[in-house]
């Protein structure tokens, strides 16, 4: 190892020490100037910004006093054209013409027709504001309309009254100016239209909804006295423009007030960027003092996390190995090493064709290359990769082993894949323990075929008992008949008679005698395709065996045209053998001997499955018995082992089915238990697509424990 190195405090500062006092005043004097020259910029920039902002709302201002008051010329110049037009009308149609005029325009409130002594002989009020005179008559509010009036005669012009408050209902009130237009025949009045303007409608009219937003805008008088406003927001002040509204015989002054108050020290976006940046300076310095010591603590923190991830890598027991797009196998972990028993120099650079990784068995090193391939192919394709797949690899001993790979791209910084990483996992304790579990299982069902049989050993000694006892009485009648009666010709027809009864009780021994053999021999799990009919006629005669001893009757129920089932023959047998001499046993003893009765049913329960019941008239189930039913190594019979019913619906769930039993007990009438289960079956003829209730059946409702 290298000597460590020694840290040896710095030498104290020595004014002799050459160039050190310069530079300080030197860098000093730069950061004054800089800091200086950067203030004097700001204010000159902030200065110049705030008096831009201030031209810009006053421009903002004055141009919308303008568009306000060339809008309110122009719409008061389109109603006195429709006014021109009601001097001429009829007098029948005066009414309608001029209530079709208030129906075009907010702006004017009221129209009326004055006769030669300007009294009113018609009026019409708009549609969109309440009757102008409700509080004070016109009458009284006139003055100012018989002056207009007398002008505008004597002008020979339409003429504008000067403004006068209306008041309305509720306190409110209106600011109106009269128009009136005389209606002149040979020098003399005919009639006169007079029609009143609201003031603040003609400036609701005038002023857009942006303006309204942005400006308070008001007709004021000369003193400064409002007289109609309008806009959403407050003016400040501040940003004022005035401009005079010149009408015949009306001049109205507008006055827009800006709603933007006085600048402030950021009034843009501009200017706080600008501000943002100088001081962005500022903070960079002190950013790049502290930079170099950020960088040797991220430096610390990255061999630390370095370290760390290469532990967890270490300390995992998933096999993990990194390859690029050639195949070439690039990272392998310590858990992958231990997993196929190569070091990681001899895994590491390989897998590139032709050079295949040591761990692939040799005789499936060419399909793994197609698969190799294929996946490339799928990706350059933009298709997703294959994931989640078995296979085999081999150790260094060469054994085989199975492995689950599941892979993902590998990608860098940029996003772009760079190769696959991928997740062994050893199946082979697996696979020990699923191989352990599935030989318990099938001694476990052996077991509980073999308790059947013992429970039925007394009823097949007694049944075989009756064809060996007629076996005996016929070879012995056939011995007798041979030594004494010799000479009679009848003997050889009695004695062939005889004969043939013996190989038919023989026969019968031997049909009974299979049934339990191939009901309790072990063999190897097999589905096939088997006909309903073959399946009962396997178990039914050990069915009549225990039938005829309690003395139930069997009835079979069985639907027409069933299709066939693919099951485990075995399997299927023992689960009907359990569930009938279970049905036999509940009816032996509480049931009368007349009812006992038990009922094999098979019918279809979906287009692909079949439901089979057996079902019994016993005393049924009590709702506690009910809940523990298919609870392994429960039971109430004192000789039971608790197992047929778990591994009946074991059985039936393997098979893809479901199993479920309904019961009815006392005082309902008549009592009994249904089990019932489903197996899969050949699809009917001409069914389309099924749905997902046809992948799981539901074959009936009733109580049930899991």
């Amino acid at each position: 190892m290298p000597a460590p190195t020694i840290m040896r405090p710095a030498a104290p500062f020595s004014p002799m020490a050459p160039g050190a006092r310069p530079r300080r005043w030197r860098r000093a004097l730069l950061w004054g100037t800089l800091v200086a020259l950067l203030l004097i910029a700001q204010s000159l920039l902030l200065s110049l910004t705030l008096s831009h902002e201030a031209a810009r709302a006053q421009e903002a201002s004055d141009l919308a006093a303008a568009e306000v008051t060339a809008r309110a010329k122009q719409l008061i110049g389109r109603d006195l054209q429709g006014l021109q037009g009601l001097m001429w009308a009829e007098d029948d149609d005066w009414r309608g013409n001029a209530a079709a005029q208030l129906r075009q325009t907010r702006v004017l409130l009221r129209i009326e027709l004055r006769d030669s002594e300007r009294q009113v002989r018609r009026a019409v009020d708009s549609p969109y504001a309440p009757p102008l005179f409700s509080i004070l008559a016109r009458e009284q509010l006139q003055i100012e309309t018989e002056l207009a009036c007398i002008a505008a005669l004597r002008q020979g012009t339409p003429l504008f009254s000067r403004s006068y408050f209306v008041p309305g209902p509720g306190g409110d009130g209106m600011e109106v100016a009269d128009l009136c237009l005389p209606r002149v025949r040979a020098g003399e009045p005919r009639s006169y239209v007079v029609a009143t303007m609201g003031l603040r409608p003609l400036l609701e009219e005038s002023v857009s909804q942006d303006q309204a937003r942005r400006f308070e805008m008001s007709f004021v008088e000369g003193d400064g006295t409002r007289l109609a406003r309008t806009g959403l927001t407050r003016g400040t002040g501040f940003y004022l423009s005035e401009r005079l509204l010149d009408l015949p015989g009306l001049s109205l002054q507008l006055r827009v007030d800006n709603a933007t108050g006085r600048p402030q020290l950021i009034p843009n976006l501009a200017t706080a960027l600008v501000l943002g940046l100088s001081m962005a300076l500022f903070a960079l310095v002190i950013i790049l003092a502290r930079d170099t010591r950020k960088r040797a603590q991220a430096e610390h923190a990255l061999a630390e996390s370095l370290a760390f991830r290469q532990a967890m890598e270490n300390s995992l027991i998933t096999g993990l190995r990194a390859r690029d797009l050639d195949g070439n196998i690039s990272y392998v972990n310590p858990a992958f090493c231990a997993m196929v028993g190569y070091p990681a120099e001899e895994v590491v650079n390989t897998g590139r064709p032709p050079h295949a990784p040591p761990y692939w068995p040799p005789e499936f090193t060419d399909e793994y290359w197609r698969r190799h391939h294929d996946r490339e192919a799928r990706w350059e394709a933009g298709l997703p990769p294959r994931e989640g797949f078995e296979t085999v690899f081999a150790r260094s001993t060469g054994e085989r082993f199975p492995v689950m790979i599941y892979e993902a791209p590998l990608l860098n910084a940029e996003g772009q894949q760079t190769g696959w990483m991928s997740a062994v996992l050893d199946l082979s304790a697996q696979r020990k323990v699923e191989e352990l579990s599935r030989q318990q299982s099938d001694r476990l069902q052996a077991t509980a075929r073999l308790a059947t049989v013992g429970e039925m050993a007394s009823l097949l000694s007694h049944e075989l008992n009756q064809p060996l006892a007629a076996i005996a009485s016929y070879a012995t009648a056939s011995i007798n008949l041979m030594v004494r009666e010799a000479d009679d010709p009848q003997t050889p027809a009695m004695v062939r008679q005889a004969v043939t009864r013996i190989a038919e009780q023989a026969e019968r021994a031997g049909r009974v005698i299979k049934s339990v053999h191939d009901f309790v021999r072990r063999r190897e799990a097999a589905r096939e395709w088997v006909n309903v009919e073959q399946l009962l006629d396997a178990v039914l005669p050990l069915i009549r065996l225990q039938a005829r001893k309690s003395g139930a009757r069997i009835e079979m129920d069985l639907a027409a045209g069933l299709p066939r089932v693919r099951c485990d023959r075995t399997m299927v047998e023992q689960v009907l053998l359990n569930l009938t001499r279970n049905a036999i046993q509940a009816m032996d003893g509480p049931t009368p001997l007349a009812d006992r009765a038990l009922i094999i049913q098979v019918k279809r329960l979906q287009p692909r499955w079949l439901s089979f019941a057996v079902i019994d008239r016993g005393p049924g189930i009590p709702p506690e018995v009910a809940r523990q039913l298919f609870t392994p190594f429960f039971t109430t019979r004192t000789e039971g082992m608790g197992l047929g019913l778990s591994l009946c619906r074991t059985v039936v769930e393997q098979h893809g089915g479901a199993m479920d039993f309904e019961s009815r007990v006392a005082p309902a009438s008549p009592t009994g238990t249904e089990f019932r289960f489903s197996l899969p079956c050949e699809d009917a003829p001409g069914s389309a697509q099924k749905s997902g209730a046809d992948r799981f059946p539901v074959i009936g409702s009733g109580e049930s424990s899991a």
